[in-house]
């Protein structure tokens, strides 16, 4: 393990203090000083869950294999519970594919940036390219979040910080002609990884969708087979409500992974079971702070691990 992966397993255990909190600590109030496990047990147990932000019917399936393994005589005591509530977060949390990156053979990997203003996505696009300059790769920035023009400033200060050239126009330019243009330069310079950010203002939804799919045929066009991967930012703080915006992104782009940020804000951690379940995307990335350092590949085990830990 490198010693930037074990200085974010220590931070990641230091901020996730308000999902401890608000579960893990629940849980263990509920446990103390019982020794039978009975109905009043699994209905505080499934409302902390969903509390939490685990989601209804995640909540309720794992409520239902605690209430088997009592049955079946595998639970005899709170403490096997609680390890059966652990190993059933990890499994939620596991199952898919959680490698960042899909294989490219020939030109430049192509990675698209999705999300609402204000859940982390310019800075996650930076932090993500800075990340890859940092491994040794070439990379390339496309500013197609031409709306905002604080998206170009802000995505233009990572630039520099990282070394990491930037195809931008100017504000209120077409995004597709960026996305265009940041291609062909990809392209044309040889680079490994091209990263294009994109808008996310939701009040003008259609408009938003029609122009996420314009961005994906002409990247297409140029590089045939772009975007190899879509990532879209979710706000941990946002819980459900960031799961129904996630939903609006899904009907206009074939998402391959989240990125969700701020979960050391949030005392409702659990969210990113939820996404998983709900939305059937993996994470591949988690934030829990402003630096660079701060995101990180989402490793299921590690995550479970820093929660109860």
């Amino acid at each position: 393990m490198t010693e930037q992966k074990s200085g974010f397993l220590g931070r990641l255990r230091d901020r996730l203090g308000k999902t401890r909190s608000g579960l893990v600590d629940n849980v263990k109030r509920v446990f103390a000083g019982r020794t039978t496990i009975d109905d009043e047990v699994f209905e505080e147990l499934e409302e902390i869950l969903i509390q939490a932000d685990l989601g209804v019917d995640t909540a309720f399936a794992i409520i239902e294999d605690m209430r088997a393994a009592v049955k079946a005589g595998k639970a005899p005591d709170p403490e096997a519970l609680y390890a059966i509530l652990k190993q059933d977060l990890t499994e939620a949390l596991g199952s898919p594919n959680h490698a960042l990156f899909a294989t490219v053979t020939d030109g430049p990997h192509v990675t698209l940036v999705a999300g609402v203003n204000g859940t982390g996505k310019t800075t996650s696009t930076g932090k993500l390219a800075a990340r890859l300059a940092q491994e040794g790769k070439s990379v390339l920035l496309g500013a197609a979040d031409t709306f905002r023009a604080a998206a170009v400033e802000q995505l233009s200060v990572w630039s520099e910080r990282s070394g990491v050239p930037i195809i931008k126009h100017q504000e209120g330019a077409d995004p597709a002609a960026v996305a265009y243009d940041a291609a062909d330069a990809a392209v044309s310079r040889g680079v490994d990884h091209l990263i294009i950010d994109t808008a996310g203002r939701l009040h003008t939804k259609v408009n938003l969708m029609e122009e996420l799919k314009k961005i994906q045929r002409v990247l297409d066009k140029r590089i045939p087979g772009a975007p190899h991967e879509v990532l879209l930012v979710l706000d941990a703080t946002t819980g459900q409500n960031g799961l129904q915006q996630a939903k609006l992104f899904t009907e206009a782009l074939n998402v391959t992974g989240i990125i969700l940020t701020k979960l050391d804000g949030t005392a409702k951690g659990g969210i990113a079971i939820a996404v998983q379940k709900q939305l059937g995307i993996p994470i591949k990335l988690i934030g829990v702070g402003e630096s660079l350092e701060d995101m990180q590949p989402f490793n299921a085990q590690e995550f479970v691990e820093a929660l109860f830990g």
